[in-house]
């Protein structure tokens, strides 16, 4: 699983059968600084995420396995990130 903040949702008109009803959401992925670390990325929501929360997410099979049953999907956002803290080394 790998971080990231919501900055938007998308609306599509055409799309799998299998996504009907479901909400897809723009993420920014964060590096381990916090910083936006890469291109923005479309991920299917299973937990109700909204716009600027930080939110664990999924790739590749583990994405398709967020749902029951499994939904064709190469990202997930899997959880909701309450806080975060990071210790010093």
């Amino acid at each position: 699983m790998r971080l990231a903040r919501v900055i938007g949702n998308l609306c599509a008109t055409v799309k799998d059968p299998q996504l009907k009803g479901r909400t897809l959401l723009l993420l920014q992925p964060l590096g381990p600084d916090g910083a936006d670390a890469g291109s923005p990325l479309v991920a299917i929501d299973s937990v109700g995420a909204g716009a600027g929360e930080t939110v664990y997410w999924s790739g590749r099979r583990e994405a398709c396995l967020a749902f029951d049953p499994p939904l064709p999907s190469d990202a997930s956002v899997t959880g909701i990130v309450d806080t975060v803290s990071r210790s010093g080394a």
